[in-house]
């Protein structure tokens, strides 16, 4: 099994592990979280992310992080090899639920899985009046100029 290390800004990283845990239990050790802190140097950071990485036990490792470019996405890329690991930037939910339902397949099938779970998680929802019920539909502050 591939292990999934999120590295992100604090207290996000342990908050999607902590939701991904409340849809699958069973996966708790091979799903490991680091908050990055505001004050934390990048050096220190990356000390943190290569203990993390190793409590995974696992040969290949999915690296989950929040911004690119960011200092979390910097620590991560330090750990990206690009033959054991696979980096992705942009985790939400989708894509950590996807990554976690995938884990027995090959690295790169589990990252464009992940991918394709993080942007398929994304979508528009509109706006629904309800039904059967008279008077304006729009903001109560709106005001149509026109003549």
């Amino acid at each position: 099994m591939i292990g999934i290390l999120i590295i992100a800004h604090a207290p996000l990283a342990s908050a999607l592990r902590d939701c991904a845990l409340h849809v699958f239990p069973e996966c708790a050790a091979g799903v490991q979280a680091l908050d990055i802190a505001p004050n934390a140097s990048p050096e220190e950071s990356l000390l943190l992310a290569k203990a993390a990485m190793a409590r995974l036990n696992t040969a290949e490792v999915l690296l989950l992080s929040d911004v690119f470019g960011a200092t979390p996405s910097n620590v991560a890329e330090k750990l990206n090899d690009g033959i054991d690991t696979r980096l992705l930037a942009g985790v939400n939910l989708p894509m950590l639920l996807r990554s976690v339902c995938y884990r027995h397949e090959s690295l790169d099938a589990l990252a464009a899985r992940a991918q394709a779970g993080g942007t398929q998680g994304i979508m528009p929802v509109g706006f629904t009046a309800p039904q059967n019920q008279s008077g304006p539909r729009h903001a109560p502050s709106y005001h149509d100029h026109q003549q």
